[in-house]
């Protein structure tokens, strides 16, 4: 059963409609309605286009938080072959909000690390719906290190709130573990790509995202806090979460404009929740454009490219 955000009533009113109709031409009533169902869909469908083609920061935030948004484990799945998660960081344990191995990405072997958030109770609690702690940055610099070592490209797919809060997590170290795995980002000497597959949450998304190119999915938002946690700071109030989204520019289209990402990977009408197969499908062919683009560099020119990418947006801004 699909699930619809607030700002989708209307579409998914008439595509209750449509689906009443369908379920009353199954019954055998020997109503013709195809003309009113074919009507119905046209006019959802038209709704849909309108509606997305209009989305306020807020919405785009829901979009990118909707729970059937595509996850990492799905792109991993069909992006990848041959794909071997490693485990653990070789100091306190495994963190399941972070899975990394390797893999092949269209017959190249490739580095892959990503947040995962789960799809279900069970598998997000697991994950710790994507939020990081010490033991899973450090494990993503460790993976990256041997992605250094061999001169595997890196991609990485961010899907994260932000690195998680805890006490314990705090206790271990989280900021260093942070610190160390964006580093172990910069010096790699392969090239690498991020794509923000749905929230790109603080530090806990940079640790993972700065890359030699990064790409957001059209829906998708990138923020150095959420929208609630802006509000709580400046208004002492998360019920104005809207206005602090509106204010921070956190959209694909706004951070583009402003030279802090490369590129938008256009999703299908309605998000990538509609279509996951053609959402990550499309993720893929800019994956493949990207390597492309950065292609017969060698280590010390994909290291300062990525040095001067990232050196570029102070300045410039």
């Amino acid at each position: 059963m699909r699930s619809y955000l607030d700002f989708e009533k209307p579409v998914a009113e008439l595509e209750a409609k449509v689906e009443e109709l369908r379920a009353l031409a199954a019954s055998g009533d020997g109503v013709a309605i195809g003309d009113e169902v074919q009507r119905l869909q046209t006019k959802a469908g038209e709704a849909l286009v309108a509606l997305y083609a209009n989305l306020t920061p807020w919405q785009k935030t829901l979009v990118a938080r909707h729970p059937a948004r595509p996850h990492f484990a799905d792109f991993a799945k069909a992006l990848f072959e041959d794909f071997t998660p490693l485990a653990g960081d070789r100091k306190y344990g495994e963190d399941e909000a972070i899975i990394g191995g390797f893999a092949r990405f269209r017959g190249e072997a490739v580095c892959v690390l990503g947040h995962e958030k789960g799809s279900t109770t069970e598998t997000r609690i697991r994950h710790n719906f994507g939020m990081a702690r010490p033991e899973g940055y450090r494990k993503a610099a460790r993976i990256m290190e041997l992605a250094d070592r061999f001169g595997t490209p890196l991609i990485s797919l961010v899907d994260t709130a932000g690195a998680y809060p805890g006490i314990g997590a705090e206790e271990r170290g989280q900021a260093e573990a942070i610190a160390r795995s964006t580093d172990a980002c910069l010096s790699l000497r392969a090239p690498s790509v991020s794509v923000i597959i749905g929230e790109g949450g603080s530090g806990g998304a940079i640790a993972l995202a700065t890359a030699n190119r990064v790409l957001m999915l059209e829906h998708a938002i990138y923020s150095v806090i959420s929208p609630e946690g802006a509000a709580s700071i400046l208004w002492r109030d998360t019920a104005k979460a809207q206005d602090a989204a509106t204010s921070m520019k956190i959209t694909a289209q706004d951070l583009l404009r402003f030279g802090i990402i490369d590129g938008i990977v256009k999703e299908p009408t309605g998000g990538a929740h509609r279509d996951p197969e053609a959402a990550i499908a499309a993720a893929g062919d800019a994956i493949a454009d990207a390597f492309s683009s950065l292609a017969g560099l060698d280590g010390d020119a994909v290291r300062k490219a990525r040095r001067e990418k990232f050196l570029a947006i102070g300045r410039n801004l």
